[in-house]
């Protein structure tokens, strides 16, 4: 199954593309970073390739098909601000509902402890709620994972964990993962090859 970006044209100002015929192609066993200077279009790649944001021309497929517009879509993206991805009036196991065919063993993997279920948003840290939203990504019909800076809420022994569970996870399940991160250290570990966006 492949992910693909044919000549994506996409810009907020008309005169003035961020993204002016890119092309990206990636396979369910490669883990690809994109690299770039801030303000680039790393973000905005990320909306375009999980269906938030549609190009003005060019298309994204999976498997040769667009993205689904209705329903649970295959390719999942976990956003640098956890806070602004979830409904701050939904439990958090309403949250998790979201993320179809969950395995619980996801749960403990993401040290996600069962007396924040039924807590909201409000109540918990920005690390604790970035845990849930990985794990509503990390659902059973899941093929991708696009994955925007989505360490810089936790600690260092917290990214550590997150890392290395989703890293696991994704190889033994045969997801996608598309990541951007500024740490040269993680992208070297976890990336199978980069990508760069030009200026």
């Amino acid at each position: 199954m492949m992910l693909e970006a044919k000549d994506i044209v996409f810009g907020y100002e008309k005169r003035r593309p961020i993204l002016d015929g890119f092309c990206l192609s990636a396979g369910q066993e490669e883990r690809v970073a994109l690299v770039a200077l801030s303000g680039v279009g790393k973000t905005t790649l990320c909306q375009l390739l999980a269906g938030y944001l549609a190009p003005w021309s060019g298309q994204i497929t999976l498997n040769q098909k667009p993205l689904p517009q209705k329903g649970y879509c295959p390719v999942q993206m976990i956003w640098q601000h956890p806070e602004k991805s979830v409904d701050p009036y939904l439990r958090m196991k309403d949250t998790l509902a979201e993320g179809r065919g969950l395995d619980p063993a996801v749960l403990e993997g993401l040290g996600i402890e069962s007396d924040w279920l039924n807590r909201f948003p409000g109540e918990l840290s920005g690390g604790e709620i970035q845990r849930f939203c990985i794990a509503r990504a990390l659902g059973g019909e899941t093929k991708f994972i696009i994955a925007d800076e989505i360490s810089t809420m936790l600690d260092p022994i917290a990214q550590s964990q997150i890392w290395n569970f989703l890293l696991e996870e994704v190889q033994r399940r045969k997801i996608g993962l598309i990541f951007v991160s500024h740490s040269e250290a993680l992208t070297k570990r976890i990336a199978t090859r980069k990508v760069t966006l030009a200026e």
